[in-house]
């Protein structure tokens, strides 16, 4: 697989795009609350990543559908580039105020929304329904490479200059877009360029979803799970309240995250799952819910560090089994809308998930938010269990087949 330039090209696009995200995203914490010292201005920022993909899910969705998705995802790298062009320079001024900051993200999030679900869309694309599940497995692996990387290198330059970690994000988003030139989509379902847009075809990846029982389960449990255990956005909290270590340390405990998620998913490219898939997909919903739980209750780096790698590795299966599983079920000419709607899920899960725990952190404190996310995060995969049998039965993704047009 990796011999198909293609392929290589999109899993670089991936990699430098995910560590142009990891690595601002890292900066963007300890600078915030450098400014401001409030667990609730970590969870604002989330709030404003998460807004632009929700507010636009009808129109990102549809774009990633109708006009080429390489050209969408260029222009979306291209203009976060300019916003991380933007955060290195207000950086390097000695800020005292968070509100350009927040603006900046804002805007980068507009451009991430157009992005994610046209970058995401691009697998079957490239390679087929036939060998999505390896493509998926080592796309996940490459996600997982940058993870690591990212963070550690973002507190690594922090140190020298709070500007730096952006002017390396937006070197890196650069890297990318460029890359994105040399994939070629050989499975590309044709789009119909003849049939006019409309707010009712834009809605349809929020029908197919509806009307899927398998869809509706595996992108709300991303939802409530993540949303309730959304502890990463804590870190630079836990890091000094709880663990007391610095900027380098906090790198290294977002590192320890991505380290056992990319253990995870070097095996599962090795060995892909092939059984059990469904009840896999909710077990290790529930041992992310024991490791955050774990997270919170711990005053010891060490106990911190195996925390955020068992919780990574957790979710990373999550990860491969739903990022398989979507496009199966998904018919292709709808795959982009269903897509928007899925990263909007994920926006919920990850960026509303740190403004849920920055409030929860600013009203009951750090340790206890942290702990009671993970323990409704064990919750929500029992209730998952009981309420979407048809997720619980999936026994082989060969089972679930391409889905008609």
């Amino acid at each position: 697989m990796l011999r198909d330039r293609s392929v290589v090209a999109y899993l670089l696009v991936v990699l430098c795009s995910t560590m142009a995200s990891v690595a601002q995203a890292t900066a963007l914490g300890v600078l915030v609350y450098d400014l401001t010292g409030r667990e609730l201005d970590l969870g604002l920022l989330g709030l404003a990543e998460f807004l632009p993909a929700a507010l636009l899910v009808v129109v990102t969705g549809h774009v990633a559908d109708r006009f080429d998705r390489r050209r969408v995802v260029a222009l979306g790298l291209a203009g976060e580039l300019v916003c991380s062009a933007g955060l290195a320079w207000y950086a390097s001024t000695a800020p005292s105020s968070v509100l350009p900051i927040f603006g900046l993200v804002v805007a980068f999030g507009v451009a991430r929304a157009f992005v994610a679900p046209a970058v995401r869309a691009l697998p079957p694309d490239v390679v087929g329904a036939l060998k999505l599940p390896r493509l998926i497995a080592v796309n996940s692996a490459t996600w997982q490479a940058a993870i690591i990387v990212a963070p550690v290198l973002a507190g690594l330059l922090y140190t020298g200059s709070p500007s730096w970690p952006f002017v390396a994000a937006a070197a890196l988003v650069g890297v990318g877009a460029a890359a994105i030139g040399f994939v070629r989509t050989e499975h590309a379902t044709p789009r119909d360029q003849a049939v006019e847009p409309s707010f009712h075809d834009a809605l349809e990846g929020l029908r197919v979803i509806r009307r899927t029982p398998i869809l509706l389960g595996a992108v709300s449990l991303d939802l409530f799970a993540v949303l309730f255990g959304g502890a990463v956005a804590l870190l630079p909290a836990l890091a000094e309240q709880r663990l007391g270590v610095g900027a380098v340390g906090l790198g290294w405990l977002r590192a320890a995250g991505g380290i056992g998620a990319a253990i995870t998913a070097l095996v599962l490219a090795a060995h892909p799952i092939t059984r059990r898939v469904g009840r896999t997909l909710l077990a290790v919903v529930a041992l992310f819910g024991a490791g955050t739980v774990a997270l919170g209750l711990t005053t010891s780096f060490a106990v911190a560090f195996v925390a955020m790698l068992v919780l990574s590795a957790a979710d990373s299966v999550s990860v491969f089994i739903r990022a398989t599983l979507v496009p199966l079920v998904t018919p292709a000419s709808s795959r982009g809308r269903v897509l928007a709607v899925e990263n909007v899920f994920i926006g919920a899960s990850n960026e509303l998930g740190a403004f849920e725990s920055g409030v929860a952190g600013q009203l009951l404190g750090v340790a206890a938010a942290v702990t009671l996310g993970g323990v409704a995060t064990i919750a929500v995969a029992g209730l998952w269990w009981v309420g979407f049998p048809a997720l619980r039965r999936i026994e082989r993704f060969s089972d679930l087949g391409e889905p008609p047009p």
